[in-house]
């Protein structure tokens, strides 16, 4: 099966993934229930089903088998592009798409930087091991080399007491982990 690029948007960076053409023929085509069924989860799968499709109410949106308010994507183009090119009121268009004026903001910054690639929705929070600094770890791996027979546990009490920063022993399993997989 032939595969049509698709991109996903993580921690500022726009990587490549690809979207199979069975893919985009089940978010394009809506004729049954069933296919309904199925686009929804290819939405969920890629992240972009809409979480509050009820909250959209546009008329573009109504019976329609072009635009659907389950499609995250649409939703936030269509919202962008009704107050830059229709010329709506921001208020207006943020209510009719189901967006608070923050997350219209918001959406609208993603896509003046990113494009339509900036409307993917991002994960919350840190991605990663904030806490284990190359410092931190540096001082990890010394200790685990000068003794092998150190637990997370041990380690991370020797975190605590060398930087006073709490870091969950699991955390430092994993970070152990990736480092040991680079090498």
């Amino acid at each position: 099966m032939r595969s049509l690029p698709r991109f996903s948007h993580k921690k500022g960076l726009t990587t490549r993934r690809t979207w199979t053409k069975l893919d985009l023929q089940v978010i394009w085509s809506m004729a049954s229930p069933s296919d309904r069924q199925q686009k929804r989860q290819t939405l969920r799968r890629h992240g972009t089903l809409n979480p509050q499709p009820e909250s959209v109410t546009h008329s573009l949106f109504q019976n329609s088998d072009f635009f659907d308010s389950d499609d995250l994507l649409q939703v936030k183009y269509e919202m962008l592009r009704q107050v830059h090119v229709d010329r709506a009121s921001i208020s207006e268009a943020a209510r009719d798409f189901g967006f608070s004026r923050p997350s219209f903001y918001q959406a609208q910054s993603a896509f003046q930087q990113d494009g339509a690639f900036g409307l993917f929705p991002h994960k919350r929070g840190p991605q990663g091991g904030h806490k284990l600094t190359g410092e931190v770890m540096d001082f990890i791996l010394q200790q685990r080399t000068e003794d092998p027979a150190l637990t997370p546990e041990q380690l991370a009490q020797a975190v605590q007491k060398r930087f006073r920063l709490q870091v969950h022993p699991r955390s430092i399993q994993r970070r152990l982990l990736a480092e040991k997989k680079r090498r």
